[in-house]
């Protein structure tokens, strides 16, 4: 009779007890792999094919570089767009999408500095991409750094290196020149001489907005530590 009043009374507390909340189903933007971190994980997976196609001597080669760049640039603000509009971003899409920019846009810079264009002006000055080259990529390691100390600062020095729209015309500039210039290593495009010069003229316009955006960033950093 004990045992059995005993059972009884541990039945009893059992139906007593609520029983456990209902698991909430898992956000889109709590997941790894949305679509926009896919796309940006292409164009990373993409740098070693464009790298592949621009020493293709075959007339395929050029188109297939410029095809690669052009579709890692619509990637670019494809995922950016769909992340807002679609609500799925997430921290490692947020870690991985500037890093791609740069990495492509690094790759592009030095595969043209090792190949020069068949074109009079770089015969007399072979120089002519490796400075703009330097200053770009040199600009976007020193704003990692300074982007990644800020992070671990917080507060207001976050705040004063978010993208701004100088860096947002450094990175047209910089895509339209770098389009330009991998378009006209196709022999076969006419009027390639003044391709060539809108496409380097613009390299120089984006190296300089790089650097004076370094500038103003530095700026907004130093009046924030000096408060």
């Amino acid at each position: 009779m004990g045992y059995t009043h005993g059972n009884c009374k541990e039945d009893h507390h059992r139906e007593k007890t609520p029983p456990p909340p209902p698991l909430r189903p898992l956000s889109k933007s709590a997941k790894l792999l949305t679509l926009p971190t896919i796309l940006t994980i292409g164009r990373v997976s993409a740098i070693p094919i464009l790298v592949s196609t621009f020493y293709v001597d075959s007339w395929w080669g050029p188109n297939a570089t410029t095809g690669i760049f052009i579709a890692a640039a619509i990637t670019d603000w494809l995922d950016g767009y769909l992340a807002r509009k679609m609500n799925l971003g997430t921290a490692f899409g947020a870690f991985l999408d500037p890093v791609a920019d740069k990495l492509m846009v690094a790759a592009t810079l030095i595969l043209l500095c090792t190949r020069p264009l068949a074109a009079s002006v770089f015969g007399q000055l072979p120089w002519l991409l490796t400075v703009p080259s330097i200053a770009i990529i040199g600009r976007e390691i020193t704003m990692s750094a300074v982007r990644e100390w800020a992070a671990s600062q917080g507060g207001k020095l976050s705040e004063a290196v978010a993208v701004n729209n100088l860096g947002k015309w450094k990175t047209a500039t910089q895509m339209t020149a770098l389009t330009i210039l991998l378009l006209t290593r196709d022999s076969s495009l006419s009027g390639s001489g003044t391709f060539v010069s809108s496409g380097v003229i613009l390299l120089y316009v984006s190296a300089w907005l790089a650097v004076w955006s370094l500038v103003v960033y530095m700026r907004k950093i130093s009046k924030v530590l000096l408060m």
